[in-house]
Order: structure tokens, then sequence, then C-alpha cells
């Protein structure tokens, strides 16, 4: 019987737990382990780990001739070559996200075209001399330029044109720059590797349409954030909304976050726009899914 270890609470209901008990002797802890030795310590003699990124970011370069199964999508955070020379194979959940960070992106558009947030609760008047307030640019027959294709692209697109939106993507061997001017928003959904490290700078942020927002889900790797608020300074950008997708889950302490929290034109989150029910429903099957093709011997959504 294989040993499976749970490295932290990943929520699952009865049923998933009762399905992962059935594939061999599991071993569930709650609370994230404290840093790397923490880590190594509960997956000590472990053939299959079901692993959140806390204690695996800081401790996968010692792990060997193991099984890890993660219920999110990027392990960015790993170097994979590390991990095939120690015999240790990982798999991710594609595409589990994509209806919580769709949703999260949408949220963003329409702050960026509506300005709810100035209105809100609001108490001053709007009026001015019987005059109405400020008309809002609204989403419809506006330009959106979707930066990757993949599982969230895709859906955000769908949600975009729901909204009467002129919808276009960039994907590889397109002209990036070519692909935003006319864009009054540009979503990032890129992936994380060495084409796309950077890949958003001064060039790309000059090349934007005047006045238009930017919006971000994808890890900071992609994206040259002095750029992005230089652009913002230089009054070339409007708005721009990110989720950090490179910080710990919640931390607001991180220094990314701060950096980008004191700009009176961002608004950010700290990289919570994948979490919803859904999500963590989809991730805990698909993870355990992968457990179940490792021991069948026919594994699936292995990344090195």
């Amino acid at each position: 019987m294989k040993k499976i270890v749970v490295t932290n609470n990943q929520n699952f209901t009865p049923d998933q737990k009762q399905r992962l008990d059935s594939l061999g002797d599991v071993t569930y802890y709650d609370a994230l382990p404290e840093g790397a030795e923490e880590y190594l310590d509960r997956v000590k003699g472990a053939d299959i780990i079901c692993s959140g990124t806390a204690g695996l970011k800081d401790a996968y370069a010692e792990l060997r001739e193991v099984y890890i199964t993660v219920g999110f999508v990027s392990v960015a955070f790993v170097d994979l070559d590390v991990l095939a020379e120690n015999n240790v194979k990982i798999s991710n959940a594609p595409g589990i996200n994509q209806h919580a960070v769709s949703e999260w992106i949408m949220w963003m558009i329409i702050l960026a075209m509506r300005r709810f947030d100035e209105v809100l609760n609001c108490e001053k008047t709007l009026r001015i001399d019987g005059s109405v307030p400020p008309t809002q640019k609204g989403l419809a027959d506006r330009n959106i330029t979707i930066l990757g294709n993949g599982n969230v692209g895709k859906r955000v697109g769908k949600l975009a044109q729901a909204f009467d939106m002129n919808v276009s993507f960039f994907k590889r061997g397109d002209n990036l720059y070519d692909s935003v001017k006319d864009a009054n928003i540009v979503v990032d959904t890129l992936s994380d590797n060495p084409s796309t490290h950077k890949l958003l700078d001064q060039k790309f942020f000059s090349a934007m349409n005047k006045g238009g927002s930017f919006i971000s889900v994808t890890r900071s790797d992609i994206l040259d954030e002095d750029a992005l608020l230089k652009a913002l300074n230089e009054g070339n950008l409007d708005r721009a909304f990110l989720d950090c997708g490179s910080i710990l889950v919640g931390d607001t302490d991180d220094p990314y976050y701060q950096k980008l929290l004191k700009h009176p034109r961002v608004f950010v989150t700290p990289h919570i726009a994948y979490s919803s029910e859904m999500s963590s429903k989809l991730g805990n099957d698909v993870m355990i899914d992968n457990v179940e093709a490792w021991i069948k011997g026919i594994p699936q959504n292995i990344l090195n």
C-alpha cells in the first residue's frame, strides 16, 4: 500500500477524503508547515505527496524518488529540472481556476470602465450646478486584448463577448505591440516561462492605447512593475489591477504587494483571484485523479 502524505489542509469533502483513503495509507496535516525542515519531516518516507505551496517552495530540491501532485495550476516556484534530476515527478491541476479567476478579471474590467468604486456608498453630491455626474465609459463596443489563449483567457473572452466587447487575443507568434495599441483593456493571462520573462516592459506599456487599463493575474516575473508604475505616472495608463500571483496567498506584508499598494491608481489583491469553492473542489478532484492515475501506472498532468 502506497504511503500518501497530505502536507496541509486541502479542504477535502468527506467523499474526496474517502476516495483518497481508498488509494493508500494517508497521513493528513492541517496546519501549514513552518519552513523546509518541517515539510521534509512530514513527507519522510512518502511515496506520494499531496502538497500545497507552503514548504514545497523551500524544500523541493531536497526531495528524492517521490511523486508530488498539487491542486492548483502554476508550479513556477519550483525548478522542474532539479526535480527531474532527483527522480521526482510533479503533476498540477490545469484549468481548475478558470471560473474564479475569470470572475475576478470581469470584476476588474467593470471597475475600470464603470468606476463603481468611486460611487459605491457615496455620501457627497454628484450633481454640481444641476448637472448630471460624468458619463462612464461602459463595456459595450470597447476593445479588449487578452494576452494568452489558455483556459482563463478563453473564458474571459467569452464573458467579455457577452458584454458586447470587441475581443482579440495575443498568442505566441503575434506582434505584441500591435495587439494592444487599440485596446481599452489589456488582460494578462500569460504563462510564466523563459519566453515571457519581463515581456511586459516599458516598450509594452508605451505601445498600449493611451488611457487604457491593464489587468494581470500572472506571476511578477512576466511584468516589469517599475515600467507599469512609470506608465501610470506619465499618464499613458489610466488604471492597473493586479492579483500579485507571485506572493504567498494572502500575504499583504509582501514587499511586492506593498510597493504596488502605495500607488493611488493601482488596485491589488493578495493572490486570491483563484480562491473559490469551485476551484477548491475541482483542484482536489484533479489531485486525487492524479494520485489514482499514478498508482495505476498511467500518470497524467506531469510537468517534468
